[in-house]
């Protein structure tokens, strides 16, 4: 592989994400539906392809379609490239999820998230639970899946493209290169699934009064439609902490998030290490674990001597959030360039399944469990949880200012404070990330059980704790009345 060809197969992605912006900005639909650019200059990249362009060019039998007909529009060595990508960039968007910004104190996160972390526990484990339910039943049995496809309902939804991406060498290692094309074809479904069902659910929540925000015939301007931000609207997309001329603030930063990358890779290099020399021959566990966890952690060690150490808060959050979008966009163009429609196709019965349930079960957590779990503003701050749960933390920030424009209600602060809980383990973290490893070595049973303990945990501690303080409060303001 050249450097040409993989400086020019960058250089195709920054022009894809740019024609996709000139559509999102000209077509309606995509407005309406709040689509990102990223999937849909992936869209793009996959109509382009071999899957797509190269199959109906290749019906006319032509010699000059041949090569188009093999590779698509872009060859076999540009998708090679993009391929290779969300290993790499699914990193450095982990590693820094928590850079820039305080840890806060268990009990200070806890009091606010607590509710929101029992509900988001409850979507997660609640699709593993299904998901494997379904592998043991019905997908081995009838299609000889293998278990492991179990976990494809959170890993596609909870964990999105990003996710989905980064275990394609996991699912290599596991004999199942299969499992990242329906996964990415998945996270493709929740999200278009989760942005429109996001919006039906919110129009519900409006005309039946759910709603404490909005009212009939609000709705977000023509500008957030089209994903634009008016002039005197406009701030500074990150603050200059160190002057340029020393260093550029950019490449500053990108340092920072190296070093988390590095921490997170010599602490796997570690446990590796361990394993193999203590257990490996009955057990091997890390050696298929991902990078882009164990990356997290090295975000979360670095921002804790950040904290004790960085006087001058010379890391702003701003600018890591601008390197991590740069990447989530790279990384989501790139795999939907790279999916393979025809293991989707192969699959599609087992994928509608797991694709069908999965939303099945985030809508019937939403509209059935919310209410009784979120003590206050259950719908505000469900539906960022619902986003989440089927698309990316985006989905769930875009149901959110949706439901809640003018932030007055405690849903953003809650749900920042629940993902400090909840992503070092589901989303693309650490459960995630070992789910795999740990169905082929020990089967789907035992994190089958493991699933179901937490998820009727997580229902029961937010319907009978958390749950019982919304009663209480609203005993307390009929009395007062």
């Amino acid at each position: 592989m050249s450097p040409e060809i993989i400086g020019f197969s960058l250089l195709l992605l920054g022009v894809l994400l740019l024609i996709a912006k000139l559509v999102r900005v000209k077509w309606k639909l995509t407005q309406r539906l709040f689509l990102p650019s990223s999937i849909i200059g992936g869209g793009i990249a996959l109509l382009l392809g071999p899957d797509i362009l190269g199959s109906l060019v290749g019906l006319t039998g032509a010699d000059w379609a041949e090569p188009l007909a093999e590779n698509g529009l872009f060859g076999a060595d540009i998708l090679e490239v993009w391929g290779a990508l969300p290993g790499l960039l699914i990193s450095v968007i982990f590693a820094g999820m928590f850079l820039g910004k305080r840890i806060p104190k268990p009990r200070e996160a806890g009091r606010l998230a607590g509710p929101q972390v029992a509900f988001g526990f409850t979507l997660s484990a609640g699709q593993y639970v299904l998901g494997l339910l379904l592998a043991i039943l019905v997908l081995g049995p009838v299609f000889g899946l293998p278990p492991l496809t179990g976990a494809l309902i959170e890993i596609g939804f909870e964990g999105g493209h990003g996710t989905a991406g980064g275990l394609g060498n996991t699912f290599e290692e596991v004999g199942f290169p299969e499992g990242q094309d329906l996964a990415l074809g998945m996270a493709t479904i929740g999200l278009l699934t989760g942005i429109i069902a996001g919006i039906i659910l919110i129009n519900w929540g409006v005309r039946s009064g759910k709603s404490t925000q909005l009212r009939a015939g609000s709705s977000p301007s023509v500008s957030e439609q089209m994903g634009l931000v008016e002039k005197e609207n406009r701030r500074a997309a990150a603050t200059l902490t160190v002057h340029p001329s020393s260093v550029e603030p950019l490449a500053l930063h990108f340092g920072v998030l190296a070093i988390a990358v590095l921490i997170g890779q010599l602490i796997l290099w570690a446990l590796q290490y361990l394993e193999s020399w203590l257990w490996a021959d009955q057990l091997e566990l890390f050696a298929y674990v991902p990078l882009f966890p164990l990356a997290m952690i090295g975000g979360i060690i670095l921002q804790l001597l950040i904290d004790r150490f960085d006087k001058r808060e010379i890391v702003d959050r701003q600018m890591v959030e601008r390197i991590q979008g740069f990447s989530l966009d790279m990384l989501v163009i790139s795999a939907l360039g790279s999916l393979s429609l025809q293991v989707i196709a192969a699959n599609i019965v087992p994928f509608l399944l797991l694709t069908v349930l999965g939303v099945v079960w985030c809508i019937s957590a939403f509209v059935l469990l919310a209410p009784r779990m979120l003590p206050d503003y259950w719908f505000e701050r469900g539906i960022g949880d619902f986003g989440q749960s089927m698309g990316v933390t985006a989905t769930g920030l875009i149901l959110m200012r949706v439901a809640d424009p003018e932030l007055r209600t405690p849903a953003y602060p809650a749900f920042g404070y629940k993902q400090l809980l909840l992503e070092p383990f589901f989303g693309g973290g650490l459960v995630t990330a070992a789910a795999i490893p740990l169905i082929v070595q020990f089967g789907p049973y035992p994190m089958l059980v493991v699933m179901a303990i937490l998820l009727v945990a997580a229902v029961l501690t937010g319907m009978l704790v958390f749950g019982r303080k919304r009663n209480r409060q609203a005993t307390s303001d009929t009395a007062a009345q």
